[in-house]
C-alpha cells in the first residue's frame, strides 16, 4: 500500500511539467558527477590502446551511451593521452593540472542535447504510466513499476535512437544538414524507415529488462526501507540507497546484453565513419555467439566491475535527485493551497 500511495501521490500532488523539471535538473546533476568517471576511463583506454582514425568508442555520460568517432587520432581529439598516466587517481590528477578542470567533462555537452530529453520522457513517462496502472491493475498493482518501467523505456529509446543516428553521421562526415537530409533521405528509400532505428534492436534487450527490474526493485525497496524507519515519506538517504542496490542488480543481470549492445553500437558507428551505412551488421544473437566462441561465457560479463562502478552512483544520483524535486515541488503547491 506504501508504493501505491506514494506513486499516486507523486502524480496528484505534483504537474507534469514540475516533473519534468524535476527529472532535467537530475539529468543534469548525474551528468556532472559521472562524465569525469567516463573521461579518465576513456583517457586511459587511448593511453593503453590508441585510437586510430574513423575508430569508434562508446561515451557514458551517466544518463545513456554515446558513440563517438576518432576524428584525428589521438593529436587533436578531446580524448588524447596527455602524458603517462599510472592509474585512475594519476588521471584525474594529471588532467585537471595540465588541461585544467574543465577537461573532466571534455565531450558532455553534445550529448546533454539527447541525453537530457531523453531522460526527461523516460522518467516523466514512468511516473505517469505508473500511477495509471495501479489504478486498473487492481489486486496485481504492485507489478506496475515493472510494466511502467518497460514501456517508458521503449518510448523514450524510439524517440531518440534516430536522433543518436544522425549525431553519429554529422559528427563523423562533417556532412551539412542539407547534405545529411539527402543522405537520410536516400537510406529510407534504399532501405525503408527502419534504417533510422537500426542499432535499437540491442538497446531494447538492455535497456527495457534493466528498467523493469531497476523500478520494481526501487519501488520495493524504497516502500521497505521506508518501513524500517517508520517514516511516511521517502528520505534523500532512503530514495539514494534504493536507487543503489537496485541499479546494482538490474546492471549485473543485464550485463551479458550491454556487452552484445556495446559491441554493435562500435560496430554501427564505424560503418557510418566509413560511410558504409547501409552494410548490414551482425545481428545481437549472432554477436553473443562471437563473444562466446572467442571469450567464454565469462566474455558475456566482461567489464563487470567498471559497470558496477558507473550504474550504481549514476542511479543512486538520478534517483534520489529526482525524489527530491518532486518533494519540494509537492511541498510548495500544497502550501499555495493551503494560502501559506
Amino acid at each position: 500500500m506504501n508504493g501505491q500511495s506514494s506513486t499516486s501521490s507523486a502524480s496528484n500532488g505534483i504537474t507534469p511539467l514540475q516533473q519534468m523539471v524535476a527529472s532535467c535538473s537530475g539529468a543534469i546533476l548525474t551528468s556532472l558527477f559521472v562524465t569525469p568517471l567516463d573521461v579518465v576511463k576513456i583517457r586511459l583506454q587511448a593511453q593503453k590502446n590508441p585510437f586510430p582514425k574513423g575508430k569508434c568508442f562508446v561515451y557514458c555520460n551517466g544518463l545513456m551511451d554515446h558513440i563517438c568517432v576518432c576524428e584525428n587520432g589521438n593529436s587533436r581529439a578531446w580524448y588524447k593521452a596527455s602524458g603517462h598516466f599510472s592509474g585512475t587517481l594519476d588521471a584525474f590528477i594529471k588532467i585537471v593540472h595540465r588541461e585544467g578542470i574543465k577537461a573532466l567533462w571534455s565531450g558532455l555537452p553534445p550529448t546533454l542535447v539527447m541525453a537530457v530529453p531523453a531522460t526527461v520522457i523516460y522518467f516523466t513517462c514512468y511516473d505517469q504510466l505508473c500511477a495509471a496502472l495501479r489504478v486498473r491493475m487492481g489486486d496485481y498493482s504492485q507489478e506496475a513499476p515493472l510494466l511502467a518501467g518497460a514501456i517508458a523505456r521503449v518510448g523514450s529509446a524510439t524517440v531518440i535512437s534516430p536522433l543518436e543516428l544522425i549525431r553519429t553521421k554529422l559528427q563523423s562526415q562533417k556532412q551539412s544538414y542539407r547534405e545529411l537530409t539527402d543522405c537520410i533521405r536516400s537510406a529510407v528509400q534504399s532501405e525503408g524507415w527502419w534504417s533510422l532505428w537500426r542499432g535499437l534492436g540491442p538497446t531494447l534487450l538492455r535497456d527495457v529488462p534493466f528498467s523493469a527490474m531497476y523500478w520494481y526493485n526501487y519501488e520495493k525497496g524504497k516502500s521497505w526501507l521506508c518501513e524500517q524507519y517508520n517514516t511516511r515519506e521517502p528520505t534523500f538517504t532512503i530514495t539514494f540507497m534504493s536507487g543503489a542496490a537496485s541499479g546494482s542488480f538490474a546492471s549485473v543481470v543485464t550485463l551479458p546484453f550491454d556487452v552484445v549492445k556495446t559491441r554493435r553500437q562500435v560496430e554501427l558507428g564505424e560503418l557510418q565513419a566509413k560511410n558504409l551505412s547501409s552494410q548490414v551488421s551482425s545481428s545481437t544473437f549472432s554477436v553473443m555467439r562471437r563473444i562466446v566462441a572467442q571469450h567464454g561465457f565469462g566474455g558475456l560479463f566482461a567489464g563487470f566491475l567498471p559497470r558496477l562502478i558507473k550504474v550504481a552512483p549514476a542511479c543512486a544520483i538520478m534517483i534520489s535527485t529526482y525524489e527530491f524535486g518532486k518533494a519540494f515541488f509537492r511541498k510548495n503547491n500544497q502550501e499555495r493551497i493551503l494560502g501559506y
